[in-house]
């Protein structure tokens, strides 16, 4: 291994879509660490549902050596980070391994939300930040208009911004070369004891828990015996090694280093991302800063649709927690779908993610419940109280107010498509608190607005309106009064716990009529009519009837008085009504799925 003044580490940060992921794949088949033959596009991206989107979930780190032209060889330790706004802890886990970061920014869009605040992230780290403007061979690349946005509203010094195309593979000489001199190296020895940084691990199913470590100082090697800060647990090192896409195992890890350890780790809630680790017999003095703690915006309860996988939904769901930090899980239960567990998110777009994951990787049949944010209530007994799930929601006659949490919503957009976003920004109850014209085609808007608004469609509608132009930031900032009320969702005459919805009482009447309208398309027809009714306490705001399977009980009759056919009649329907009182509706898991779709498909 090359001493720790010939280590670099560095991440590519940028708004999504600007490149990351291809410029990482530039960067490892420049120095041929994976033969041609086995290469394949977003070679970092390993799960299928990252494929299919075309976007980064999950942070990946891979070593690659790199020798300059005077023949000097170093190690560069690079990170690809995802570009969406619900992913940000991941870019803030990537960051704290590095001493530098490459900023991204696409020459035909230039500078957009998550530019900025990515940026800010770096510089809260101390991080060298390199300026790269990718997408110069594209016809709509404007270079000079880019770098002045990189002057204005970055703050940085254009001259020294690196032109490439990461497609074609053009500049990337230039970039090695920029990384080499301007990333500074590691701080850290090797002669003090060990302390690594948990950044990241993931769960095998023959070696256990592979921990992801950025060594700070000291070595760890095979054999030594560690110990993780926060819990006391020791364990014995069994192997160490490098990312090199696969993982290749080495002697030992270094102070500066990014690499991996395993230790026989087979309970996971050993291991915490943002623990310190150290060596059990000489142990350093104090523990590293880790990460700060993540709050979840996003709640909703997952259910599996046999309650015997329980205990394998799980476990499925500890593995999972393992390789992203950022979710949260408690233990819940509901009457229609048994027990489960109430999850916390950081948006729609990481439930969606996390549903497919745990489908695809753990093969869990689950349900979720209908998302929802965190409200405040208060009482009248003077009290105040915090919910997310309307099985909490308390009688109507208790409740003093309550109050929904509010972002601050920054849009970065072409000036043509203003009318458009303005529009929909007020549709969604937003508040325009500042207009700035960062140029003369950009635009950038401020709007105070509830969360519960941007869960659903927002983001899919702002791309819509404004041809993929628009960009989207948000940070939480309080609370602010509202009309809050229960939704609850009856069929045959009986409420169902899963479907309930806290919304906001001006939109009940909306929400209600297309949950209904989706139940009636998804809901199996009985014997019986069945009422799928939309109701607020004790009011019924919205109807609708799945119509019964009828028998014709006349083809046997074929002729004589109509008086055997009215008999007949009158007898079916006495049977449906007897039918209709102890009859039970079974929920298909497509129900439960049809309420979380909001937008008319």
């Amino acid at each position: 291994m090359p001493p720790i003044t010939h280590v670099r580490n560095f991440c590519i940060i940028a708004h999504i879509d600007h490149g990351k992921s291809t410029l990482a794949d530039r960067l490892i088949q420049k120095v041929h660490l994976i033969e041609d033959r086995n290469f394949q596009d977003q070679i970092l991206d390993t799960m299928d549902i990252e494929r299919e989107r075309g976007i980064t979930i999950k942070s990946q780190a891979v070593t690659i050596p790199y020798t300059t032209s005077d023949g000097t060889s170093y190690e560069l330790n690079f990170v690809d980070t995802p570009g969406h706004v619900d992913f940000t802890y991941e870019v803030s886990r990537a960051i704290s391994a590095c001493e530098g970061a490459l900023l991204l920014i696409d020459a035909t869009q230039g500078v957009q939300a998550q530019t900025l605040s990515n940026m800010y992230l770096a510089m809260e780290h101390n991080l060298e930040i390199i300026p790269v403007i990718n997408k110069i061979d594209m016809i709509a690349a404007d270079i000079p208009a880019v770098k002045a946005q990189i002057d204005k509203d970055l703050g940085l010094d254009s001259e020294n911004a690196l032109q490439v195309s990461a497609r074609r593979g053009t500049g990337i000489d230039a970039l090695f070369e920029a990384i080499v001199e301007r990333v500074p190296p590691p701080q850290g020895s090797e002669s003090k004891p060990l302390r690594a940084l948990i950044f990241d691990c993931h769960y095998d199913a023959y070696r256990g828990v592979i921990v992801h470590l950025r060594v700070f100082d000291g070595v760890v090697k095979k054999g030594m015996k560690i110990r993780f800060m926060s819990n006391g647990a020791e364990y014995d090192v069994e192997s160490s090694g490098l990312f090199k896409i696969t993982l290749a195992e080495t002697n030992e890890l270094r102070a500066g280093s990014v690499g991996y350890i395993i230790a026989g780790i087979k309970m996971v809630n050993d291991v915490h991302v943002g623990d310190t680790v150290t060596e059990a017999a000489n142990p350093c003095e104090t523990a590293l800063p880790g990460f700060r703690e993540i709050k979840p915006v996003v709640f909703s309860s997952i259910y599996p649709v046999d309650s015997n996988d329980y205990e394998e939904l799980k476990t499925s769901i500890e593995k999972l927690k393992l390789n992203d930090a950022s979710l949260i899980y408690e233990k819940d239960s509901s009457a229609a779908l048994g027990f489960g567990f109430r999850c916390g998110f950081l948006g729609l777009l990481h439930l969606e993610v996390i549903q497919e994951r745990l489908e695809r990787e753990f093969g869990q049949s689950i349900i979720f419940t209908a998302p929802s944010v965190k409200y405040r209530l208060h009482l009248r007994n003077s009290t105040e109280v915090m919910i997310d799930n309307p099985s909490d929601y308390p009688d109507e006659n208790h409740i003093v107010s309550a109050e929904e949490p509010y972002i601050r919503a920054s849009i970065i957009t072409p000036a043509d498509f203003l009318g458009n976003i303005m529009t929909l920004c007020v549709e969604k109850r937003g508040v325009q608190t500042n207009m700035t014209y960062l140029d003369e085609k950009r635009v950038e808007l401020i709007y105070d607005m509830p969360l519960a608004e941007v869960l659903f469609d927002f983001y899919d509608r702002l791309k819509s309106v404004s041809r993929g132009y628009a960009s989207f930031d948000y940070d939480i900032t309080g609370y602010k009064e509202t009309q809050l009320v229960k939704l609850d969702i009856l069929l045959n005459g009986k409420a169902v716990d899963a479907l309930s919805q806290l919304v906001y009482k001006e939109n009940a009447y909306e929400r209600a009529r297309k949950v209904c309208e989706r139940l009636c398309g998804e809901i199996p027809r009985q014997q019986f009519k069945i009422p799928v009714q939309g109701a607020i306490g004790s009011q019924i705001i919205a109807r609708e009837t799945i119509n019964a399977l009828r028998k014709d009980v006349l083809a046997k009759c074929y002729g004589g008085d109509v008086t055997r056919k009215r008999k007949l009649l009158e007898k079916q329907k006495e049977g449906k009504k007897r039918m209709k009182m102890i009859g039970d509706v079974e929920l298909p898991q497509s129900a439960f799925l049809a309420v979380l779709k909001t937008k008319d498909e």
